[in-house]
């Protein structure tokens, strides 16, 4: 059995797209997976299953279309994956926590793609970086230090230029589903 974690895309935002966490998790139990837990609700799911991600992504998107009526991305990782994304972060502790101490609103996302982008697409988002707005893309995630934050961001608002359906979590959300997903495997 593997563990995945399900990111669903613009889920429960700004009063869209409404999905209970606990009806999620009841659909998720019901399509046969395993230890099922949801964190938060932005629409992150914890679940094991024998199946590969892919077919995985799509039964789950069909079954949420289904039983919700909303047509949501969903962007599935197994739980080694979810750990390799914590090891390559690119930016240093330090340059983590010197962003974060000049403001009040998080600064370190992860846009976690269903596939990787383009060279053509990364060269796009190149325009929009500065010194405020930085990115490093590493196969599927692109990881997004935001000085000012994610609302005013212009790299984050054109993070469409790659091209790839994605869902961005902050550092703080992706530590924690990794911290859940240990906690499964104990």
């Amino acid at each position: 059995m593997t563990i995945y974690i399900a990111l669903l895309r613009g889920i429960n935002v700004g009063g869209h797209n409404k999905i209970k966490m606990a009806d999620l998790k009841s659909m998720f139990q019901s399509m046969g997976f395993e230890r099922v837990q949801t964190y938060i609700q932005s629409g992150n799911v914890l679940f094991e299953s024998e199946e590969d991600a892919d077919s995985l992504r799509k039964r789950i998107e069909h079954e949420i279309e289904k039983v919700f009526s909303i047509s949501v991305t969903v962007v599935i990782r197994t739980s080694q994956e979810l750990e390799q994304i914590i090891k390559n972060c690119p930016f240093s502790g330090e340059v983590l926590k010197e962003a974060q101490a000049s403001t009040q609103v998080e600064t370190f996302y992860v846009s976690l793609l269903l596939k990787s982008p383009t060279q053509e697409g990364i060269e796009q988002l190149k325009e929009f970086a500065s010194e405020i707005d930085e990115y490093h893309v590493q196969d599927r995630e692109v990881y997004l230090l935001l000085r000012e934050g994610v609302r005013n961001s212009k790299l984050a608002n054109n993070l469409s230029k790659l091209n790839v359906p994605s869902t961005v979590r902050n550092w703080k959300t992706i530590n924690k589903l990794h911290a859940l997903v240990k906690s499964m495997d104990e």
